[in-house]
């Protein structure tokens, strides 16, 4: 970036010397040799440029060695000019392949990671979320302005997800979680496809606008479809009936010092460090402050406040609620990842 940055400079003086060259053409034309200003800038540029026209008049001694002056500056100006130029570009391409070799690579060494089809509004949240979170994740989008202004922070595959070979650029074979989140159904059923038979154990989660889509993507293979527009109108609605039930449960999924949190931990995180049969024998609340609100058997059953004497099973998890701080020490104290 630096030395495309030093390029540019040397750009904006090669104008610079373009454009003074032209200037004292004009005006050596009109003050030498007495031109129209129409005559001094139409000399100026069949001499700078070389083509060979007529001259409006025949020149004099002074006006011809003025001539051979401008000539011989305008030569060696206009190939420093060139020279910038095509450094430039040839430099560019150069810091673009370099750039997406890097990626490439670091992309090639994920495993069980993210893949986010599309960085639009939703998208863009998405990848905010995880990025938060710290899990690893890719983001297929076909923009390169997108890209462009956003490659600094995030891992980009730049093509059209709705391609098997764009998927697999992304690692799709070794990821672990696919979130589609293209504006168009029909888009999205086809990426969900394509994904699918890419990769028969990624959990696939796909955005849907109409009703009709969702059975359709999840015939294709989604295991979640999430309509945002259905969900921020029942959240509206939420907020004239619940209003404050509402805020708490927003407050719960913010990022800050001073907000509460929640966190879902694998049961085996525990059992490997602890002896502990039992929710009570976790006793969470007295070493990290958090509080287990919620239990996952490894049927997928959900139990909400669930009981102290609850018996642990293996490929369990635990929801967890606690502020920033006590989930930090939570994941310190048993050595664990968020999510």
């Amino acid at each position: 970036m630096l030395m495309l940055r030093l390029l540019r400079s040397k750009i904006y003086f090669a104008l610079f010397l373009v454009s003074l060259v032209l200037i004292i053409g004009v005006l050596g034309y009109r003050l030498i040799a007495d031109f129209s200003w129409t005559e001094a800038l139409y000399m100026t540029i069949i001499t700078v440029s070389t083509v060979g026209f007529r001259e409006v008049r025949p020149l004099s001694t002074e006006e011809q060695l003025f001539t051979v002056v401008l000539i011989t500056a305008s030569i060696f100006i206009f190939a420093f000019a060139i020279s910038v130029v095509t450094e430039y570009i040839l430099s560019r391409n150069s810091l673009q392949t370099l750039k997406r070799k890097k990626v490439k690579q670091q992309i090639d060494r994920l495993e069980k990671h993210v893949i986010v089809c599309g960085y639009g509004r939703n998208g863009a949240q998405a990848a905010a979320r995880l990025k938060a979170y710290k899990q690893p994740f890719v983001v297929i989008e076909k923009d390169r302005d997108i890209i462009e202004k956003h490659e600094e922070e995030i891992l980009f595959v730049e093509g059209d997800a709705n391609e098997d070979e764009v998927l697999l650029l992304a690692g799709v074979e070794r990821a672990r979680y696919l979130i589609v989140t293209l504006p168009d159904d029909a888009a999205n059923l086809f990426v969900v496809l394509s994904a699918r038979q890419l990769n028969q154990k990624l959990f696939i989660i796909s955005r849907a606008s109409q009703i009709t889509s969702q059975k359709k993507l999840q015939l294709a293979g989604a295991d979640k479809v999430i309509m945002p527009d259905k969900i921020g109108g029942d959240h509206m609605a939420s907020l004239v009936v619940l209003p404050d039930l509402i805020t708490f449960m927003d407050k719960l999924s913010l990022e800050g010092e001073h907000t509460t949190n929640l966190e879902e931990v694998q049961i085996e995180d525990f059992t490997n460090q602890l002896n502990c049969n039992t929710l009570r024998d976790l006793d969470l609340r007295k070493k990290t402050g958090c509080t287990i609100i919620g239990y996952v058997k490894p049927d997928g059953t959900y139990i909400i406040n669930p009981e102290a004497d609850m018996p642990l099973q293996p490929k369990s998890k635990v929801i967890v609620l606690g502020r920033p701080d006590q989930i930090r020490k939570l994941n310190e104290m048993f050595h664990i990842g968020t999510g």
